[in-house]
């Protein structure tokens, strides 16, 4: 405890002078890397498991079938339009999909207004020009590939956190998929944030194709604060029960 009182003494006063930047009622300051921290031997970051610092929950992420970064070689320094895919990538539908997206979690475009990392995360921008081939003539056409660069902004790393194949539709292959992105912000600090919606695949000489893709924003402030909706005791005792007329004895959620 003196430990911990020392060092909350010493945080207060390396600034005395300098302006405050006040965040949620609190003096605020910027995580600091390089500089020593006092920290007991029990304490020391388990390198060997890295991943449980990307994200919140242990469930494992899908998109993982880049194993290392010799990957990238060939790509490095070539224009979108310069890219020809190995076939092996785009074989069958899920190939596609978790290559895809794989290839995203090694691509970052923070900017200066979202900022977070202390330099280079992953790859840098080095996969956008990859996945861009993943898409359709078609695709490319509707979003050129400055825009899609674009559509990543703030983007720090992207994980995929659930995948599920739908029925097929005419000539397309649909997905479900959720995705888990931590992104840059304002202060120097990072979040996550959540993503669901659908991706669809067209067969293209025998290799799939990303043709279309939707994406809606998840907000967790919705369910507990807003709208009865959100409630199943609610949507039971008020669509079935007060409009339909359906219920005779409402029994409790357990």
């Amino acid at each position: 405890m003196k430990t911990i009182t020392k060092w909350i003494d010493k945080t207060f006063n390396l600034y005395p002078r300098k302006k405050l930047t006040l965040v949620m009622g609190a003096q605020y300051e910027p995580q600091t890397f390089g500089q020593p921290v006092e920290r007991t031997q029990t304490s020391l970051i388990n390198t060997r498991d890295p991943e449980k610092y990307f994200r919140p929950s242990c469930l494992p992420i899908k998109n993982t079938l880049v194993k290392n970064i010799q990957f990238f070689d060939p790509f490095y320094e070539k224009n979108y339009n310069e890219i020809r895919l190995p076939a092996t990538l785009t074989r069958t539908p899920d190939e596609t999909v978790l290559n895809y997206f794989s290839i995203l979690r090694e691509a970052e475009n923070l900017t200066q207004n979202q900022l977070g990392g202390c330099g280079t995360v992953g790859m840098a921008k080095l996969p956008f020009p990859i996945a861009y081939n993943f898409f359709t003539k078609d695709y490319r056409k509707r979003v050129s590939y400055n825009e899609y660069l674009q559509s990543f902004a703030g983007i720090g790393h992207l994980n995929v956190i659930k995948i599920n194949r739908l029925p097929d539709e005419k000539d397309m292959v649909p997905y479900f998929i959720e995705l888990e992105s931590i992104e840059g912000s304002l202060k120097g600090v990072t979040y996550f944030a959540y993503y669901y919606g659908f991706i669809r695949l067209k067969k293209v000489q025998n290799l799939y194709k990303i043709d279309q893709m939707k994406l809606y924003g998840e907000d967790f402030l919705c369910a507990p604060y807003h709208l009865w909706q959100h409630d199943a005791e609610a949507v039971v005792a008020i669509m079935y029960g007060e409009w339909c007329k359906l219920i005779k004895k409402q029994l409790p959620t357990k």
